[in-house]
């Protein structure tokens, strides 16, 4: 059997312990990755497409520097384990990034400098051999931009494996690499987590730094997608900490998150949300049954668990001023690509939806924008008080129905928003804790008939990682997951 397929589905820490004993180079850890994602993304007639740029010249050279120098990277938590960053923002010194747009794929620009979050991932140790497929923006839960075609799911071709962090979920769903770059701003995380079968964890807001050139007071956050929830914590722990200007910043927990792992927490009182909250919207069957399985495994972990839910996420306008402040952000993300381009975008640069929203926002009014802002304030706080009134935690399924089939949330320039309105359907209990600022774990607790993963999330208080992960943890001992891999790609041989 080669390395390729002894390691594929090695979590990062039993890689990383690998090359720590010298049983394994980093050298041969980055051919084995290599192996093993041009095998993967290259299945037939329909390749999985998950890794869209590709710098193995440059990752044989780190690797390489690794080994012939212990001093570099000594005692780095990942030191040698293959990695991949997200084709979106974290920019990487002497690479370049698409967004998912044709245009800056075309013009390729190069990144003079890290991003805060790159150079952690590099001081763990982590070999980076390219960038994953992410819909154009990051701004819808699939991941098919027109820049690189669609990514597809290892457990069913045929389906979608969320977004936008698709192209990373599915490389480490289908054993590319152990764990991945992901970023979440409505779910782009945990969606693609629930899509694949992996462990997603969205980060408080102001956890780990956004410098230098994005702020954590907004929607979004950068971690990772992983197979293990010891992988997480130690990850967190590498990631975690303010950057120089950083406008929130997470209070500590004051211990390593990896103790968490195998840590007992006590018996919680978590509430249960196992249907849409809005009066008259539904849910998907296999959802509402994965939150209730993950509701059943708590309870015999001896936990507490009651039909209960903050209030304001039944609140119907909710969506409308998500939208509006993510229509901004799409205006916003617009004129970022143009600086970079030298130039503005065409209409024929961005993709229907996208425009769409960048239009609108340029109709609303500073006050209209300040509204919406003010309004998810108010939200957040009314929301995190359900947690300050004497709950633990609350379960709820991550997505409002299973994978969806390529193509469903395609959109043209005569109905630009009609992915859109699907993708409220199918995305309804993540983007709430993007406002709200709170830590949210998925955890792949279910599957459906078919095969196809349905993930289970965790909600904890404001600066709670900690609690998630041990209470992931406590899931993963007594149901693990580690032994179900997706049917594709086949193992090379």
């Amino acid at each position: 059997m080669s390395l390729a397929d002894q390691t594929r589905w090695l979590d990062a820490t039993a890689q990383a312990e690998l090359v720590a004993s010298g049983r394994v180079s980093a050298r041969e850890l980055t051919e084995a990755a290599i192996e093993r994602i041009e095998a993967g993304d290259a299945v037939g007639s329909r390749p999985i497409n998950s890794v869209v740029l590709r710098w193995f010249d440059h990752a044989r050279e780190l690797a390489a520097q690794l080994d012939d120098d212990r001093s570099m990277a000594a005692g780095a938590p990942f030191r040698g384990v293959p990695f991949l960053l997200k084709d979106l923002y974290a920019g990487y010194a002497g690479q370049t990034c698409s967004g998912g747009n044709v245009a800056l794929k075309a013009a390729a620009p190069v990144a003079r400098a890290d991003d805060a979050i790159v150079s952690r991932f590099t001081s763990a140790g982590l070999v980076t051999l390219g960038r994953t497929n992410s819909p154009e923006m990051g701004s819808v839960p699939v991941t098919e931009p027109v820049a690189w075609g669609p990514t597809r799911n290892p457990w069913n071709l045929d389906h979608t494996p969320g977004g936008s962090s698709g192209g990373a979920a599915a490389a480490v769903a289908a054993g590319m690499v152990a764990v991945a770059h992901a970023s979440d701003g409505g779910g782009s995380i945990r969606i693609p987590a629930a899509c694949c079968g992996l462990v997603g964890l969205k980060t408080s807001r102001g956890r780990i730094t956004s410098g230098p050139g994005r702020s954590e007071a907004g929607l979004a956050v950068d971690f990772v997608v992983s197979r293990s929830v010891r992988d997480s914590a130690r990850m967190l722990d590498a990631l975690c900490g303010p950057g120089i200007g950083d406008a929130v910043v997470a209070p500590s927990h004051g211990a390593p998150y990896a103790d968490q792992v195998g840590y007992d927490p006590g018996p919680l009182r978590i509430g249960l949300l196992d249907h849409h909250p809005v009066d008259g919207r539904s849910i998907d069957r296999a959802c509402t049954e994965a939150a209730r399985t993950g509701a059943a495994m708590l309870e015999s972990l001896g936990h507490r668990v009651e039909p209960e839910f903050p209030a304001p996420l039944s609140d119907p306008d909710f969506t409308r001023r998500f939208m509006a402040v993510w229509s901004a952000g799409r205006a916003v993300a617009r004129d970022v690509y143009a600086a970079q381009l030298g130039r503005d975008l065409t209409e024929d640069e961005l993709e229907p939806h996208n425009w769409a929203m960048a239009a609108f926002a340029a109709k609303m009014t500073a006050t209209d924008l300040a509204r919406a802002q003010a309004a998810g304030d108010r939200f957040a706080r009314q929301t995190q008080t359900w947690w300050t009134d004497g709950w633990d935690l609350l379960v709820t399924p991550t997505l409002g129905l299973p994978p969806l089939p390529i193509g469903t949330l395609s959109s043209t320039k005569d109905d630009p928003m009609a992915g859109s309105r699907i993708a409220a359907e199918f995305a309804p209990f993540t983007a709430p804790y993007n406002v709200s600022g709170q830590p949210a774990i998925s955890l792949p607790l279910s599957w459906t008939e078919s095969g196809l993963p349905v993930g289970v999330q965790l909600v904890a208080a404001y600066g709670r990682e900690d609690l998630l992960l041990a209470v992931a943890a406590q899931l993963e001992a007594a149901h693990p997951w580690a032994d179900q891999r997706p049917p594709h790609p086949v193992p090379p041989s």
